[in-house]
């Protein structure tokens, strides 16, 4: 799908804030339809998010990609892969509760949907990582997959309301997250007996799905995809 204003959708908020979202719809949707949020990175719903998006609903999803920076930034904003202090106000403005109020919006427009309303799930990658975690917290999702997704250990308290099983991707040439980050994740999941699937791909470094980064590493993109794919199928 290309990136037009037909495959966009505004929700207005409970918080009376209105997000755009991006939308990309399988070609024989029915009832028996899945669906997932695709959570942005912390430079918008860009080329990369939307692929993703696409590459979902060719899977047979329907996919939404909210706009997660609607409250401080254009509606449609990008931000550059090489000026990420450009996008640092956007992203130190969110809070869980507005991120809640956001996937709430997108989740429930799914749910006006035609699809199979009990088989949701999350995606995220980098900030959405971890969006993706604080989803599988505060909505009814089948399972959830957060690749890379920093500062996800100061979600460490939600852990007991995780609604479905969660696979974690993390790089092991990552020097943004720390080893005592993911042992706090994993460990706070362990605790409160949730299912996991935890993966540390030793040769990639942050950022690795995205093939507009210099991170990119294209097997491990590659794996990932996969894994992800058999993950949620699996549910």
């Amino acid at each position: 799908m290309s990136n037009t204003n037909e495959n966009y959708v505004d929700l207005k908020l409970s918080d009376d804030t209105t997000m755009s979202a991006y939308v990309a719809l399988p070609v024989n949707k029915t009832d028996k339809t899945p669906a997932i949020l695709v959570l942005q990175e912390a430079f918008g719903v860009n080329s990369h998010i939307r692929n993703i998006a696409d590459r979902f609903a060719a899977e047979g999803y329907v996919a939404i990609a909210p706009e997660l920076f609607h409250r401080t930034a254009p509606k449609g904003f990008e931000g550059s892969y090489t000026d990420f202090p450009a996008v640092m106000p956007h992203m130190q403005a969110l809070s869980n509760e507005g991120l809640a109020t956001d996937l709430q919006a997108a989740y429930d427009w799914l749910q006006q949907q035609d699809i199979d309303k009990s088989s949701v799930f999350s995606v995220g990658y980098c900030l959405g990582g971890r969006v993706s975690f604080l989803a599988n917290a505060v909505l009814p999702l089948k399972a959830a997959v957060s690749y890379y997704g920093g500062r996800t250990d100061q979600l460490a308290d939600m852990v007991p309301k995780l609604h479905g099983p969660h696979l974690f991707f993390w790089g092991g040439l990552d020097k943004h997250i720390t080893d005592e980050s993911i042992d706090t994740v994993i460990q706070a999941v362990e605790a409160a007996g949730k299912d996991y699937v935890n993966v540390k791909i030793s040769y990639a470094d942050h950022g690795f799905n995205c093939d507009e980064r210099a991170s990119f590493h294209p097997k491990a993109s590659t794996q990932a995809w996969a894994l992800t794919l058999s993950f949620l199928a699996s549910q």
